[in-house]
């Protein structure tokens, strides 16, 4: 399992709890990242003294974090058991809202996904109040379908479309859900009133990326693009290894680069933006024969069926209008290649849905219009983590914390 280099205060002087706390979190990477051993072997692989690891693993032991395992016996001297991370105590919740659906995935400590829940719900029509009891409920079912108590969650982390605040825990904008200035965390916290679980808020391209780095195809790759394709389009940014937020925290609205059609109105007031050009509201404009075509009733899931459906009968509007987008998408990904030069580009959402159908023109539009040649070339892939992403990133984002700083789990009582 892979995570994302922890971060700290640059400059600041360490006293002996900063040194213990860091000393916790590298031991616990290197379990996460190498799997069970020894104490004698950890001590090697981390450079910390016997007697230090010894005490840290006390320590982590006592916090529900690692647990001893099997008798290890392999030359002189008296045999280690190995130790592990412990996949029995501590669980993570990862939750996506978007427009038209809510989903969750509630996973152990080494980002094993134990129960996982999906619902079609109008949030327009629901708005913020009624839409976070909806979240607090399924969080709830997640914690029971997997046989868990809510002491046992550590994190829950909410992936929203829009620009976070995620120190305040705030949606300042969701311009396709038409929230403004609500406060996620705090709500939350007060409909679940779990005491013991820290919760979060951050941007689902974010979060997609998150999930891609820990656990896709591409795991590890410290510098990826994730572009998610949903109502909206964003993007997730890992440059060297770390999570790109920008001056304010809003950095990956890529969707509203304007690169589209400038007589077309976007969700966010302005005209031309991208995600006006391969958006799904988009995709589903061009493809249907007029108004009353019933490609524009049900979720995400159910209209992107009927596209494949019609792509596979040979439908020519459709098969155009995917070509259309694929060269759009192709273009502005082409501008974000040039800009960030990242290792590889994951297409998610709905892009990676309809890889067969746009990703030859995708690929054509990046060989004419990235620069540097064969130098330059970053690689092109279409998500295999499917709609699930940006939950699963959720999730992972709490195991991060947790593995990055051990002493955010209360010592067992």
């Amino acid at each position: 399992m892979r995570t994302l280099s922890a971060t700290g205060a640059v400059g600041s002087p360490a006293d002996q709890a900063t040194v213990r706390r860091l000393n916790l979190g590298l031991l616990m990477r290197s379990l996460a990242a190498g799997g069970p051993r020894s104490r004698a072997r950890l001590a090697e692989d981390t450079g910390l003294n016997k007697a230090t690891v010894s005490s840290l693993v006390t320590e982590l032991v006592d916090r529900g974090l690692v647990t001893e395992g099997i008798i290890q016996r392999r030359g002189v001297g008296r045999p280690g058991r190995t130790i592990e991370v412990n996949v029995g105590v501590v669980r993570c919740i990862g939750l996506e809202l978007n427009v038209d659906y809510l989903a969750g995935v509630i996973t152990d400590l080494t980002g094993r996904v134990l129960a996982r829940r999906r619902m079609s719900l109008p949030m327009l029509d629901l708005g913020p109040a009624r839409a976070m009891g909806q979240v607090a409920e399924m969080a709830g079912e997640l914690v029971a379908g997997c046989g868990a108590t809510p002491n046992q969650v550590q994190t829950l982390h909410l992936s929203l479309p829009g620009l976070i605040d995620i120190d305040a825990g705030v949606l300042a904008y969701g311009p396709n859900l038409r929230w403004r200035q609500v406060d996620v965390v705090h709500t939350l916290m007060g409909r679940l009133r779990w005491a013991g679980t820290r919760i979060a808020v951050d941007n689902d391209a974010n979060l997609g990326a998150m999930a891609e780095y820990a656990s896709g195809p591409s795991a590890g790759s410290n510098n990826l693009l994730y572009l998610v394709g949903e109502i909206g389009v964003g993007a997730g940014m890992i440059i060297d290894g770390r999570i790109v937020r920008g001056a304010t925290g809003f950095a990956g609205e890529v969707g509203h680069m304007p690169i589209g059609d400038p007589t077309v109105q976007c969700g966010c007031g302005r005209r031309g933006c991208w995600e006006t050009a391969v958006g799904m509201n988009a995709v589903v404009d061009a493809v249907s024969a007029d108004r009353g075509d019933r490609l524009r009733e049900g979720d995400m899931t159910a209209r992107l069926a009927e596209i494949v459906r019609r792509a596979e009968a040979g439908d020519a509007r459709t098969l155009a209008a995917l070509t259309s987008a694929g060269r759009n998408l192709g273009v502005g990904a082409s501008v974000l290649a040039n800009l960030l030069d990242p290792e590889v580009i994951i297409f998610g959402g709905h892009f990676a849905a309809l890889e067969k159908y746009v990703a030859d023109a995708v690929s054509a539009e990046m060989r004419s219009r990235v620069l540097g040649g064969e130098v330059m070339a970053c690689r092109i892939e279409y998500s295999t983590l499917g709609f699930e992403a940006p939950a699963l990133g959720a999730a992972h984002a709490g195991i991060d914390s947790l593995i990055n700083d051990p002493t955010l789990v209360l010592v067992a009582q």
